[in-house]
């Protein structure tokens, strides 16, 4: 079985790493997004499956409309990849999703990191058909995964990819029976803003303890500590504290309920740091937080 793979994102990479590693299917063509613009340079950027289709020594293509021109293949496997999927592609082979979601709850762009700002204890990582409608299709395989109330987005992420491949695997080479997926409960995880990342301290500790979760360690909570603007990494919620935006002892922020205290975190301009190391390189550690 020739298998095509379309993805872009860092945990589509990480799925075509473990499936060629694996080496069950026989991946013979990567189609991924165009190289973009990025970084202060905006020099021109490959995405992290086009890196990894050039690392593994794979044919890769990378196109704005993959739909229009389908690579030779018995099969697809479409992870994270960003692009609608239509015809011709659509119906060229079977296509085979993987997404990180108790489906149908948190159909789209972000469905970890969705999950955990909203508190859910649980979810899922399932092999769909891939289907018109976004993430809608009938499921091939599904496995749970739990959310412990001290994961973060790359926790979660990692266990996805190690029960999502062999769900992948099984998918397209044992045929299971599809099972449609209910039509009550449906979510959307929509994409990760700029609106998504400021912390704002009148809002519970438990809140803000989850936001920070979900955006490590990609992206980073955003805290303006004093003068000075920080990326929060970890943190942990408290029962209790100073006022709201008040900042204690320990780095300890004030909330709308309870209190954040911040464990690690990122100045700007400089590296990942605990907040120990952090205050001990100021004069005077700051008192509010904004």
């Amino acid at each position: 079985m020739k298998v095509a793979f379309f993805g872009t994102s860092a945990f589509g990479a990480e799925v075509l790493r473990s499936l060629v590693e694996r080496g069950r299917l026989d991946v013979t063509t990567v189609v991924s997004q165009p190289d973009r613009p990025s970084g202060r340079g905006r020099a021109p950027t490959p995405p992290p499956v086009a890196e990894a289709a050039r690392s593994l020594g794979l044919r890769l293509r990378q196109l704005e409309d993959a739909s229009a021109a389908p690579p030779d293949a018995d099969a697809g496997i479409v992870v994270a990849f960003g692009q609608l999927v239509r015809e011709p592609l659509l119906h060229a082979y079977p296509l085979v999703n993987l997404h990180p979601s108790a489906l149908p709850r948190w159909r789209g762009a972000a469905p970890i990191e969705r999950a955990i700002m909203a508190g859910d204890s649980e979810t899922a990582v399932a092999a769909i058909e891939l289907s018109a409608e976004l993430d809608a299709g009938p499921i091939l395989g599904e496995e749970r995964i739990e959310i412990g109330t001290a994961d973060d987005a790359g926790a979660v992420r990692a266990r996805a990819l190690e029960l999502g491949v062999p769900l992948l695997e099984r998918a397209l080479l044992d045929r299971p029976t599809p099972r449609p997926q209910s039509e009550e409960g449906v979510t959307y995880a929509h994409k990760i803003t700029a609106e998504d990342r400021p912390l704002r301290w009148s809002r519970p500790a438990v809140e803000l303890d989850r936001q920070v979760r979900a955006l490590s360690p990609a992206l980073g909570a955003r805290a303006q500590l004093g003068d000075r603007t920080c990326l929060v990494w970890r943190a942990r919620p408290l029962a209790d504290g100073p006022p709201e935006g008040r900042i204690a002892d320990g780095l300890v922020v004030g909330c709308g309920q309870g209190a954040l205290q911040i464990l690690e975190l990122q100045p700007a301009g400089k590296g990942r740091m605990e907040a120990a190391a952090y205050l001990r390189g100021l004069r005077e550690p700051p008192t509010r937080a904004a």
